[in-house]
């Protein structure tokens, strides 16, 4: 059976059952766990250094007000953190590489901060449509690319992170490709191509960290607009 190097983006099954959710909550027996001790191993005090500095990265754009989202945005940012870095492991499934799940990530959330801005001061979030001292002549139309660009942002959202991701592994899988297929008959090119592979893999590893952090900070710019 010929398999194409998109077979890597479908998600794995045993006995017809999708494995897509025990990879999404496998992140989850990596985070520390509650503990009654003063003193806990470097492992958790890393990982609660982390957290605690994430957290103050998401919320710095926000007031007080959006501090209320902090348990969300910091959660949201842990979880896509780690599925995206274990997805670069081999015999791995990257379940953020398909866009129905980051859709399903990002609209809700875009829908709740849309939300909680009509709530909440429902003239300044309908001002956003409108800029001030626009000509009469343009209102309607930019009214409109204004409505449309609002409306696109989730969908932004999640393209931008499967895009992204999915680039970055067909890439790794075409190098890696040909530095096996050339290690029989050019052995020094494939060396050279081995030395692109492990750069590309850093590049791949610093690219999950970041799409995770841009994925959770245009969430907290748009909740800032709309508090």
């Amino acid at each position: 059976m010929n398999l194409s190097f998109f077979d890597q983006f479908a998600s794995p099954s045993l006995l017809g059952i999708p494995l897509i959710l025990i990879s999404m909550t496998f992140p989850a027996l990596l985070l520390p766990s509650l503990d009654n001790r003063w003193i806990t191993n470097r492992l958790s005090t890393l990982q609660l250094w982390f957290i605690n500095l994430t957290t103050k990265q998401l919320l710095t754009p926000l007031n007080k007000k959006g501090h209320k989202w902090a348990l969300i945005l910091t959660s949201l940012m842990v979880f896509l953190l780690l599925i995206n870095l274990l997805g670069l492991l081999p015999y791995t499934f990257t379940p953020t590489t398909q866009l129905s799940m980051n859709l399903a990530l990002a609209f809700p959330l875009w829908l709740a901060t849309l939300l909680t801005g009509l709530r909440n001061q429902p003239s300044a979030s309908l001002g956003h449509l409108l800029p001030e001292g626009t000509p009469t002549p343009l209102i309607p139309a930019l009214i409109l690319i204004e409505t449309t660009s609002l409306l696109i942002r989730p969908l932004a959202l999640g393209v931008r992170l499967t895009a992204n991701l999915t680039a970055g592994h067909l890439l790794i899988q075409l190098i890696s490709t040909a530095t096996i297929a050339l290690f029989s008959t050019m052995p020094m090119v494939s060396l050279l191509t081995f030395l692109v592979l492990f750069l590309l893999t850093i590049l791949e590893i610093a690219v999950a960290m970041i799409q995770a952090y841009v994925f959770v900070l245009l969430l907290s710019l748009y909740l800032q607009e709309n508090i």
